[in-house]
């Protein structure tokens, strides 16, 4: 599970040979979370509400690149680092 950015303590992951909808998981303080890359949308789980909201600002901002890792992932490469939210 490659680690592909981290910023305030949540760290975002992708599973190698994931299927689906195109999603990432984002961890924080003992909570986890799947979210779909095109529309944001909270697949499974849940973190803190301040985290949630800096993981979407984060997306939102790298949708692009998620979506990359993604392919990346589904073809069991590991994907690019993401460069945190600032």
């Amino acid at each position: 599970m490659p680690k592909v950015s981290e910023f305030y303590g949540i760290q975002i992951i992708f599973y190698l040979n994931e299927h689906g909808t195109p999603h990432f998981h984002a961890r924080y303080s003992g909570g986890r979370v799947s979210i779909a890359i095109e529309s944001l949308e909270i697949l499974k789980g849940s973190i803190a509400p301040r985290a949630m909201r800096l993981v979407s600002e984060w997306a939102a901002a790298h949708r692009a690149e998620l979506l990359e890792s993604w392919k990346e992932a589904r073809a069991g490469r590991l994907p690019k680092p993401i460069p945190p939210l600032e």
